[in-house]
């Protein structure tokens, strides 16, 4: 099943149009069985935050590139920042009081995440309905999250930019924030990673992301299955 709907994935072509050096990296992970936080992320998350303290000490947050370039991309499509961030930017934003720990793949996607500077989201694939696609969102669809510790439906802006799948949004505004149905549980046993590229690198970037991933996860389940599928206008 993973293969086939990772063949479905598409990106709206408009979003092509207007963001030419986007690339979308998606890579499935079946054959697991998630964990909760251990030695070995904690250790590997824990590298990964003294090494964005090291990168932050050089360049101050509003100065990196990849900041300022996911930035003006959502505020393209009506998002200030005072109203959303690229995820990998709020993870910066707390990596000096420590990321929270949360589960095995998902401390090491945030590890990665910030250690790289790009957006990595992490979804049950048991969970989706059909296949992920990024598209505009027509502000009538679905996103169950919470609201003070309570769940919640809530529809998104108009044009925003979002994944979804058949059943509704999977991610609000590009890689903000990811919805409760689909999120990474301790007992997840098929996994999705969604790496968001932009820029120049942005093919590089991601590729170069989700393989260390898979050389990651494969320490813990060596008999793991991958697919990947990569989405983009770069040859």
């Amino acid at each position: 099943m993973g293969a086939d709907l990772l063949e479905q994935a598409q990106v709206d072509p408009v979003i092509w149009e207007r963001y030419p050096s986007y690339t979308a990296q998606l890579l499935v992970i079946s054959d697991i069985v998630n964990q909760p936080s251990n030695e070995f992320s904690e250790n590997f998350l824990a590298g990964a935050e003294q090494s964005a303290l090291a990168t932050l000490k050089q360049t101050s947050l509003d100065d990196l590139d990849e900041v300022k370039l996911w930035r003006e991309t959502f505020t393209s499509f009506g998002v200030k920042p005072r109203d959303g961030r690229s995820s990998f930017e709020a993870l910066l934003r707390r990596v000096d009081k420590g990321l929270p720990r949360i589960n095995l793949l998902t401390d090491l996607y945030n590890a990665l995440s910030i250690k790289h500077l790009i957006p990595i989201g992490g979804e049950n694939f048991n969970y989706y309905q059909g296949a992920p696609r990024l598209t505009f969102a027509t502000g009538n669809e679905s996103f169950d999250t919470t609201a003070n510790g309570e769940p919640v439906i809530v529809n998104p802006e108009p044009g925003e930019v979002v994944w979804r799948d058949d059943l509704g949004i999977t991610c609000r505004r590009w890689n903000w924030r990811q919805c409760v149905r689909t999120r990474l549980e301790v007992d997840t046993t098929f996994a999705l990673f969604i790496f968001d590229g932009l820029g120049e690198k942005s093919k590089a970037t991601a590729a170069a992301c989700a393989a260390e991933l898979i050389s990651l996860t494969a320490r813990v389940w060596p008999d793991q299955q991958v697919t990947t599928v990569t989405l983009s206008q770069r040859k």
